[in-house]
């Protein structure tokens, strides 16, 4: 969480899974920019290539087995295959994002990377039904791309190297689409299963709850189920670096789901301890003073007053600015009877004005679109109620984030 009080991005699977850059085309963690799709930032983080090259050099030992004829070809044929496979896990990942833009939920980013590609959504659905959905039209596409793939196939020669290459799609995208249909978080069969709980229990945190241990099981399956098949291959004539390398995907397969699974149990207590954040108790008292009020003489009224923070106000008793805690603490004693409180205030933008109604994710949507170390805080009819500091909205998300479920 990279900002305080700021929920996780929702992300979806591995294999499939489900920013903005400024302007260099290197976005702050996401990757190389590639371009952009209904305004959603498409990224290509450097662990893909990565994968590439992985890709590019299995496949290419495949080839010249199948293809013996290519030569030193086959790695670019196998290259043009990695490329292609992540433009369908790429179509996978638009499926999300078209359907999250449907329901109107905001998608940070689309990123390509080592296990596959990610959607950051960064709300939850608010039904059941879209979470449903929401899920699974990622793995529908890829089986619509595996049937694709597989009408080329009828088409061409299958001792070709487009029928190797429609082949291995077909496989590839049947594969992406059966792994996500799988019923654990993170997967997006995972949260297909949570909107089903959720749908009957009427508690998404309870369709959470169950989505994530069948995650965490799937995870062991995987740790455990992989290895074992690959050690009964390897009776039938397979080689020990065959076996070696399935155990260690495994591992890091059943990593990820295990890691995903624990994330979106977090996520889920998070979002339902967000009510917790309300603006009303988390506001400091406040009193109002002229621009040409001492500092001294302001901090004695509002010790005075039992209140936390200043306000600068008008001659019509208007709030025009904000005294910034961080810059009183700089102005020594024995200089404030001489300083001015307007030379320490921030002057008053509209983000800054913060609802005394607001709470939750709501609170920090607000907080969010206008960073500021302090808001004033306002009743429905406009009267002042207080300030709101940005410290005291992080230390009541960590004490609410730190208590036992």
């Amino acid at each position: 969480m990279s900002e305080s009080g700021r929920p996780p991005s929702r992300k979806s699977d591995a294999p499939g899974q489900n920013g903005d850059p400024g302007k260099s085309p290197r976005g702050p963690g996401g990757g190389i920019l590639m371009g952009r799709f209904f305004g959603v930032p498409i990224y290509v983080a450097p662990s893909w290539f990565l994968v590439a090259a992985l890709i590019t050099w299995v496949f290419g030992d495949q080839l010249d087995t199948v293809l013996p004829d290519l030569g030193g070809v086959r790695y670019l044929v196998s290259l043009f295959f990695a490329v292609a496979f992540y433009g369908s896990v790429l179509v996978h990942e638009l499926a999300h994002t078209v359907a999250a833009l449907r329901f109107k939920l905001p998608v940070r980013r689309i990123q390509l990377q080592f296990f596959g590609g990610v959607s950051e959504i960064e709300k939850d659905s608010d039904t059941p039904g879209r979470e449903f959905i929401l899920a699974f039209v990622g793995p529908l596409l890829s089986l619509v791309l595996a049937g694709v793939f597989f009408g080329g196939m009828q088409l061409v020669e299958s001792g070709t190297v487009p029928g190797v290459l429609l082949a291995g799609l077909m496989i590839s995208n049947l594969i992406v689409a059966i792994f996500n249909f799988l019923p654990g978080l993170p997967l997006d069969g995972g949260r297909m299963l949570r909107a089903v709980v959720w749908k009957i229990s009427g508690k998404a945190m309870t369709g959470t709850v169950a989505a994530a241990w069948v995650g965490r099981g799937l995870a062991l399956a995987v740790l455990i189920g992989l290895p074992m098949l690959s050690y009964a291959r390897g009776g039938d004539g397979g080689s020990g670096f065959d076996s070696l390398t399935d155990a260690l995907l495994a591992a890091i397969l059943a990593a990820i789901i295990w890691t995903g699974a624990g994330n979106s149990l977090r996520m889920a207590r998070l979002r339902e301890r967000l009510p917790e954040l309300k603006a009303r108790t988390l506001t400091r008292r406040a009193v109002p003073v002229s621009s040409d009020t001492p500092l001294s003489e302001a901090l004695r009224r509002a010790h005075e007053s039992g209140a936390r923070a200043l306000v600068v106000v008008d001659g019509r008793g208007d709030p025009t600015a904000l005294v910034r805690e961080s810059s009183i603490v700089t102005i020594p004693e024995h200089r404030r009877p001489w300083v001015a409180v307007s030379g320490l205030a921030q002057d008053l933008t509209p983000g800054m004005r913060v609802s005394a109604e607001l709470a939750g994710e709501a609170l920090l949507d607000v907080l969010r679109a206008t960073p500021s170390t302090e808001y004033l805080v306002v009743e429905p009819g406009g009267e002042i109620f207080g300030v709101l500091a940005t410290s005291d909205v992080e230390k009541a998300f960590i004490a609410a984030m730190s208590r036992p479920s």
